[in-house]
């Protein structure tokens, strides 16, 4: 292709655009976003809202969690305003729509949809900000707790395409919310098992064949909240059997490690879904859904190094590497980020600039490394609440906490192995009359290899007190322990030698 002036200062101008998307934005856990992603960020807020009114423990409570996980609160702030006079001419989703509060403080948004001259209705998403801690001002939909400083006065005057509309509407009841937990739930069947270019995508298809629903997450949480059996092909769990120790368990964790789980590699194959190849400029779009996997993944309370504690899948991770020993950059700590965390970062960042430059089978690569450890927590999860239960006395709630894990990735392990998947499901299932810790962990071993992990990524679970592996729980072998031990191994040889050398030099001064 000839490179003419036009061409070479078009080229320039995408670069430095790609260069601004990339370094304007607050990171995510460590991770830079190419794109405004605070809002979708927001989602663990209500995953936090839920969380809290589950904590509660009453009637009431459970019903605002509820209400909370379907309706959500924080993330697709918008106004469902009446007009007082029909609306004068067409506006166009995405149109500036600018308001004021209760305070007289001037309040933009957008339009939240295309809506035809002559209707009544219309709903006004609200600006939101790079800023991750005043994203939004508006937070109110279905939380107990509301912000509506950033809202829309009661009635008022909207400018819209320079024309003023008169309106009226209730703060408390008609500030709505787009996105909800329920939704990546609700929404899965046409998003990842039909309707978009790469459909159905692979994990998905794991989990829809083994329970035979498209939205098999939102029923495990429903069914949790009514107290009910679930209506599975298979994997079934009968809550009937849980008080509220046991349904808060299964709740909190199905929320954030089912619906949330898979909306996150949802976002990811969508990016793989927009990569077109060596088209820079075509490619934005791509590096945004993969931002936005990032956000569902890590979510707003990690802060922007990743330290603080959230509330999704970053946060079990460090969480499950202390009980595995499995934490740090070599996965050999008791504590700090997990080394699940530090690899699925180091691939994010890589995917990143491959989807950037347009570099698709790479960007796949990427996505199968970052998708094969999302499940190493699980797989911890489960196997340590199994030995809980068979081992220590566990309750209803450590069975519950076993129950929800296994269920979270028993559909990949199933596909890996029939059989193992059916030793897992017995054992740690709603109900179980009985645990084996070992079978649970020997049926996880065995398809390791299918999953892509390895015995040293999983790890053996951890007794603080005696400072060894739980009797039955040290880490199973293959080619990854050996590495890892003959790397412990010569990390000790070399505080020895470092430590001789010191003797020498201390001893040297001393004469």
């Amino acid at each position: 292709m000839k490179l003419t002036v036009a061409t070479f200062a078009t080229t320039l101008a995408v670069a430095a655009a790609a260069t601004d998307r990339r370094l304007s934005f607050e990171s995510i856990a460590s991770y830079k976003p190419g794109s405004q992603v605070t809002d979708h960020c927001a989602i663990d807020l209500d995953q936090a809202a839920i969380e809290k009114q589950l904590g509660y423990g009453t009637t009431d409570s459970f019903s605002a969690a509820r209400m909370i996980y379907n309706e959500g609160g924080h993330s697709k702030s918008h106004a469902v305003l009446t007009l007082a006079a029909p609306l004068i001419g067409d506006i166009s989703k995405k149109d500036e729509v600018v308001g004021k509060n209760a305070a007289g403080n001037e309040i933009r948004g957008k339009a939240y949809a295309d809506a035809a001259a002559g209707v009544s209705l219309i709903k006004v998403a609200y600006a939101t900000t790079d800023i991750q801690a005043s994203y939004v001002g508006c937070q109110v939909g279905a939380l107990k707790e509301t912000n509506t400083d950033g809202c829309f006065e009661e009635a008022g005057t909207l400018l819209i395409n320079g024309v003023d509309q008169a309106y009226n509407y209730i703060v408390a009841e008609d500030n709505n919310n787009g996105r909800s937990i329920a939704g990546f739930s609700t929404g899965a069947k046409g998003k990842m098992l039909e309707g978009c270019k790469g459909c159905p995508y692979d994990d998905f298809k794991y989990f829809y064949d083994y329970y035979g629903r498209a939205d098999y997450a939102h029923e495990w949480v429903e069914a949790a909240f009514e107290g009910r059996a679930t209506s599975f092909t298979n994997g079934n769990a009968d809550f009937a059997l849980y008080g509220n120790d046991g349904k808060t368990q299964v709740i909190k964790k199905g929320t954030a490690y089912m619906n949330v789980f898979m909306y996150v590699i949802r976002e990811f194959e969508d990016a793989l879904d927009d990569c077109t190849n060596g088209e820079l400029a075509d490619n934005y779009g791509s590096v945004h859904a993969w931002d936005e996997g990032v956000c569902f993944y890590s979510g707003s309370l990690e802060g922007e190094d990743g330290i603080a504690s959230g509330k999704l899948l970053h946060e079990l991770a460090d969480k499950r590497c202390a009980d595995y020993k499995t934490c740090g950059v070599n996965g050999m700590d008791l504590d700090g980020k997990s080394s699940v965390n530090y690899r699925i970062f180091d691939a994010l960042a890589a995917g990143n600039y491959e989807l950037t430059s347009g570099n698709c089978p790479a960007a796949r690569e990427s996505t199968k490394k970052i998708v094969d450890l999302m499940y190493i927590p699980m797989i911890q999860g489960a196997i340590k609440y199994a030995y809980k239960v068979d081992k220590t006395g566990g309750g209803e709630k450590e069975a519950a906490e076993g129950a929800v894990f296994a269920a979270a990735v028993l559909p990949r392990a199933y596909k890996a192995s029939s059989d193992a998947g059916k030793i897992i499901y017995e054992n740690t299932k709603v109900g179980a009359g009985s645990t084996d810790s070992a079978a649970v962990k020997a049926a996880f071993e065995s398809t390791y290899s299918a999953l892509g992990i390895t015995c040293a990524d999983v790890g053996g679970l951890w007794d603080t007190g005696s400072g060894a592996y739980y009797e039955g729980m040290e880490p199973c072998e293959d080619d990854s322990t050996a590495e890892v031990e003959a790397s412990a191994s010569e990390s000790s040889a070399g505080m020895v030698s470092a430590g001789a050398a010191l003797s020498m030099t201390a001893l040297g001064l001393l004469f």
